[in-house]
């Protein structure tokens, strides 16, 4: 089992930069895979950016590619998600989330069915 703590959310005009991190209780060598997803109110969880622990490799979803950015550091059990020019329409609340529910399921990088998941840190654009 693995614990998720999400940090780094708040307030922010658009156009604005924000750094989300995402502890592990472990280390996240153990995770395979790690992704960020988000929510914002009356809508379904959308995946933001997944992440290949062991190769390092990254998948974005259409709405954020090419202003964020998901990285790892392993010596501090962490995954970061870097946040630049931010609109509006990223106001959400944001979800890590690590390792798939069997170890024979495909991982979709930003399909919402990941094993663990952390309880989420606000963020609001305006």
């Amino acid at each position: 089992h693995v614990q998720l703590v999400e940090s780094g959310g708040g307030s922010v005009q658009a156009g604005g930069s924000l750094t989300l991190s995402c502890a592990a209780s472990r280390s996240i060598l153990s995770n395979n895979y790690m992704a960020w997803f988000r929510q914002a109110p009356g809508k379904e969880r959308e995946g933001v950016a997944g992440l290949s622990i062991s190769d390092r490799r990254t998948f974005y979803g259409d709405l954020v590619k090419g202003r964020f950015t998901i990285s790892q550091d392993n010596a501090k059990n962490t995954v970061f998600l870097q946040m630049n020019d931010l609109k509006p329409e990223d106001s959400a609340m944001y979800y890590c989330a690590a390792d798939l529910p069997s170890t024979n399921d495909v991982w979709y990088p930003l399909t919402p069915r990941y094993k663990y998941w952390g309880q989420g840190t606000q963020v609001t654009v305006s």
